[in-house]
């Protein structure tokens, strides 16, 4: 068998010539399968196996892969343009402008300097990888083959260990570096997955499940195989990783805390902007719609202020609910999950009232691994389409006697049900998609689309107390408050002490609270991410008040959600346009 760098080239070089012959259907099955084969962690999670990928763990930040994976955009840039749009179905038109946005975006962001930055607290690859060897991720632990093939992405990961440390060489000769902060909380994740105690150290865990069935003598050789490749590769992987940034990466790391400060930045985060947003708009022009909804947002926490009869400014009860120990309620971590679960009863109850489609795919509450809960945000884990994994709500609860209860309701919404977990379901399991859009997806739409399921709280029995209601108002502030503070950053050299500063006056708590400076240091370390929730929240508002202007008395919010729901994660411009022929189509009706 070739080696799947290699068998990529080949793929490549053999599919370079097709023409628009090609039935439009089958060049998008070839994308997915080249793009499959070149992210094979990303098929692993779609529980795509079909191409061998289970053994792989991809050096996405080498010179080969990023040659490897501009080769691929370029040839289906050229190829989608040999198609006629006019002539291809209305689904199909959704695809090729769908692919044609996202390669050109995705292409200007690799074109970056991000490869130089290949390691943060938030978005981590060590982490990632030491997630996936826990035996709880995408990486199954269930047969003698499960266990070998981690052992070949234990090599990957070594060899990604290696790269990332000559990257961040080369950055800094260059002057491209990360904050000197960010590396400093790295240092401590990085600390468990290279002890040698297996009681301290996640990657041990899965010799607690051994398969069923081996022979004593087989029994033995997999744990010598395994505990070997774990005390040889993967402990001085995390080594040889540390002492670099502690010895050698820490004393060039910069003060300031974005990336405009750097040669070349405002051009890198233009791309990011442009690719996690979906938009054209400028960092200038998100700054000012997120000083507008942070004016809205405030006033609507005013009339809850008055509801409730307290007494002060706003800012005053914004803090006196952040220290209220009656918002601090629970002893245990179990408390905390069960009271997700009766979340998720009420909500459930409702919701087809709301939707024409409702997914397969089941879904559970889970604590977050320990090892990660510190730095970690509540999160969806995806499930696949088969049913052989459910989508999994990941809440971290680092100290169960800090754990606040006010935003449980509308963070159950966001991340799980009707949010992520029904959208990503819906999308997985929808056979219709050509496989690129079912398993793909752009953070505007997704992250847009469970912001706007907050909206739905009070309409899906939720939020009948107000504090709950004002829990929602709270998050829709911080997604606003992010538009500001993460363009304050990167393209109006805040620092961070003035971006926590801000946040705390709009949101409440003090600067330095562990909330603000976690989310701070986020948008640090992922610039223009966290632009992405709001501003696919407010297209989607958009469209919806358009639609039930323009439909009146024809309006069905079911039908609705289907329409956003049912062609997959669409980039907003092509969302708009989708959404304005569904509606052309009702009123011809």
């Amino acid at each position: 068998m070739l080696p799947r760098v290699l068998l990529l080239a080949v793929l490549l070089v053999v599919t370079a010539g097709v023409r628009a012959a090609t039935p439009f259907p089958a060049m998008l099955e070839r994308y997915y399968q080249d793009t499959a084969l070149l992210n094979p962690l990303n098929a692993a999670s779609w529980g795509d196996s079909e191409a061998g990928h289970d053994d792989v763990f991809p050096n996405d930040i080498g010179a080969d892969y990023r040659a490897q994976a501009r080769a691929l955009a370029g040839k289906y840039q050229a190829e989608l343009a040999t198609y006629d749009r006019a002539t291809l179905s209305a689904t199909e038109q959704l695809s090729y402008d769908t692919l044609k946005w996202t390669l050109q975006a995705q292409a200007d962001y690799d074109a970056q300097f991000f490869h130089l930055l290949p390691v943060n607290q938030f978005w981590s690859t060590p982490n990632a990888f030491a997630q996936l060897g826990s035996g709880k991720s995408t990486h199954p632990f269930e047969s003698e083959r499960n266990f070998r093939d981690f052992i070949g992405r234990a090599h990957g990961f070594s060899i990604w260990v290696d790269t990332a440390i000559a990257n961040m060489q080369e950055g800094v000769a260059r002057g491209i570096v990360q904050p000197r902060i960010l590396m400093e909380r790295v240092l401590p994740q990085l600390e468990s997955s290279m002890s040698d105690d297996p009681a301290r150290n996640i990657f041990f865990d899965p010799l607690a499940k051994l398969p069923a069935g081996l022979v004593p003598a087989a029994r033995e050789k997999l744990v010598a195989d395994y505990t070997a490749a774990i005390r040889e590769i993967i402990i001085p992987s995390y080594q040889r990783l540390h002492a670099y940034i502690k010895n050698d990466y820490l004393p060039h790391c910069r003060e300031t805390a974005g990336i405009g400060a750097l040669s070349g930045g405002a051009k890198a985060y233009a791309a990011a902007v442009r690719l996690y947003t979906t938009t054209d708009l400028t960092p200038d022009e998100i700054h000012e719609i997120g000083l507008k909804e942070v004016a809205r947002v405030r006033g609507e926490m005013a009339k809850v202020q008055a509801q409730v009869g307290f007494k002060g400014t706003l800012t005053e009860f914004l803090n006196s609910v952040a220290t209220d120990p009656k918002f601090t309620p629970y002893t245990t971590d179990e408390q905390v999950l069960d009271g997700f679960r009766a979340i998720e009863a009420r909500v459930m109850a409702k919701v087809p009232q709301f939707f024409g489609h409702l997914p397969r795919t089941q879904f559970e509450v889970r604590a977050t691994e320990k090892f990660r809960a510190v730095s970690a945000a509540h999160e969806y884990q995806p499930g696949t389409a088969d049913g052989s994994r459910p989508g999994a709500f990941y809440v971290p609860i680092p100290d169960v006697t800090k754990y606040r209860v006010l935003r449980m309701e509308d963070l159950f919404l966001h991340e799980a049900i009707p949010g992520h977990h029904f959208q990503i379901s819906l999308t997985i399991e929808n056979t219709g998609l050509p496989r690129f859009r079912r398993y793909g997806g752009n953070n505007a739409y997704i992250e847009g689309w469970a912001l706007y399921t907050e909206s739905l709280g009070k309409e899906l029995g939720l939020f009948s107390d107000p504090y709950q209601y004002l829990g929602m108002l709270i998050g829709d502030m911080h997604r606003a408050v992010r538009l500001v503070v993460d363009t304050g950053i990167h393209a109006k050299g805040w620092t961070r002490e003035q971006a926590l500063v801000y946040a705390a006056e709009q949101e409440g708590g003090s600067p330095n609270e562990q909330k603000n400076v976690a989310e701070t240091e986020r948008y640090m370390a992922i610039p223009g991410q966290a632009l992405s929730y709001k501003m696919g929240q407010l297209k989607i508002r958009e469209v919806r008040a358009r639609s039930e202007k323009q439909l009146g008395a024809k309006f069905s919010l079911p039908a609705f959600h289907d329409c956003i729901l049912m062609e997959g994660a669409l980039p907003l411009a092509v969302l708009d346009a989708h959404v304005q022929a569904w509606a052309d189509q009702i009123l011809k009706q």
